[in-house]
């Protein structure tokens, strides 16, 4: 009886410890949060040390990582090595998970997508009229492929038909649904010529100002533009003249991660690369080395966004250090230029077929070797398979999504609609603890 009143006791302390530090946690969120409170003793940062070294020993208290999808502007593959990636991870995902019906968005907090990445990013991760993604990953890819001459500006066919044509097939495809639609963290760039920076358009700032709350038709059309296009707000008080992702950052993967470690209101937990998974996804090597470089201007764009994707690639690679083997999986192709090149130069084939054509060339490319970047000593291969490296991070993504059931720290707190129609006022924060 002794034992058994001992044991229930030392249960019950156990009990009021958890729910003590449950109470601690939502005040100081809801105090940081709902009320903008600054003071170092109430804030999330503040406290979390204290609270880690009190509760080291419980599994249930640490916050995870918080989960990144990076989509690369589209090369000469227009989105298709990314699309065929991402359709091989979410079907891995819903195997392993045991959800026939999961979508790639239940599994990443971030999406930052640039060119036809950003198209990707709002295809999979904008709501629908059903509450889930508008997109599976096998219907985006088979939208990348029917419809890439479509949201192409690069068509010869006019200029009228240039200009109209892909805001006609996005406005089709989004109706009216703006930023605030989107179901996580988005973050989607173009480069502004009115201010001659790059301008990212962020669910977080479509939140927080209407000003910053674009339509996703205008935000697609501005990533892929390759020629300058004025589009406003919302609430037209905002006005931008946008020109293509690409130009703006072929690789997003460091504005990603730079925007969640400085976001301590959607990510308070984050403070680190070993807070993050991160999943960056290339979209073919380029073939700008083929051939005569001095042929057109747009070989030099090519081979500077290679560039600096590659550039990113190695510094993020260097700044995750030995942890990146299970927190950063880099897929891209390599080797392959010449089947692209002869493709592209086939006056034979329609680009319709072509585009079905870099799908059997995406497949190739995904059962490569994977490629890594290393820093001032250029790319090497791996023995890793790209298709390896997406099974490996796809387990580590079920294991934070398992992770995530029995925590008691929200590694996210996004702000939702509430259930009366929307406002630029009324919004509710809730805690992305179980998706």
């Amino acid at each position: 009886m002794a034992a058994n009143s001992v044991n229930t006791i030392s249960m019950l302390d156990s009990n009021m410890e958890v729910d003590k530090l449950t109470n601690e946690i939502f005040s100081i969120l809801e105090n940081k949060f709902l009320f903008g409170y600054d003071d170092p003793k109430k804030s999330v940062t503040g406290n979390e040390e204290n609270l880690s070294a009190r509760f080291a020993g419980n599994k249930n208290v640490g916050a995870g990582k918080v989960r990144i999808l990076s989509i690369d502007a589209g090369g000469s593959t227009d989105g298709v090595l990314a699309a065929k990636s991402l359709t091989h991870l979410e079907s891995t995902l819903r195997r392993k998970s045991g959800k026939s019906d999961a979508h790639i968005a239940d599994f990443f907090d971030v999406v930052a997508g640039s060119g036809t990445g950003g198209v990707l990013a709002g295809l999979l991760f904008t709501r629908g009229a059903d509450g889930v993604p508008m997109f599976t990953t096998d219907e985006a890819l088979r939208f990348i492929v029917e419809n890439g001459e479509k949201i192409s500006r690069s068509s010869k066919t006019g200029f009228f038909r240039q200009v109209s044509r892909p805001a006609k097939v996005f406005k089709k495809v989004f109706g009216d649904l703006t930023l605030k639609d989107t179901m996580k963290a988005v973050l989607i760039p173009c480069y502004d010529l009115k201010t001659g920076a790059p301008f990212v358009f962020s669910r977080a700032d479509a939140w927080e100002m209407d000003g910053c709350d674009f339509a996703m038709s205008d935000v697609c059309g501005a990533t892929m533009a390759d020629r300058a296009v004025d589009l406003k707000s919302i609430d037209g008080r905002s006005k931008i003249t946008a020109v293509g992702g690409g130009i703006a950052m072929t690789n997003p993967t460091a504005a990603a991660i730079t925007h969640v470690l400085n976001n301590k209101q959607e990510f308070p937990f984050a403070n680190g690369v070993e807070d993050l998974l991160v999943v960056s996804l290339g979209n073919g090597d380029s073939d700008s080395g083929t051939g005569n470089v001095m042929s057109s201007p747009a070989a030099f764009v090519k081979i500077a966004g290679d560039g600096t994707a590659d550039m990113v690639d190695q510094a993020v690679s260097m700044a995750f250090g030995q942890t990146r083997n299970n927190n950063y999986v880099r897929i891209q192709g390599n080797g392959i230029v010449g089947k692209k090149y002869q493709l592209i130069k086939d006056e034979n084939m329609n680009k319709c077929e072509k585009m079905k054509k870099m799908v059997v060339i995406a497949e190739e490319m995904l059962g490569q070797k994977n490629v890594e970047c290393v820093l001032f000593q250029g790319k090497k291969l791996v023995e890793n398979s790209n298709l390896d490296k997406l099974k490996t991070i796809a387990s580590e993504l079920i294991k934070e999504q398992e992770r995530r059931k029995t925590s008691i720290l929200p590694p996210v707190v996004l702000k939702h609609a509430s259930p009366s129609p929307r406002t630029s006022s009324v919004t509710t924060l809730s805690s992305d603890s179980s998706c």
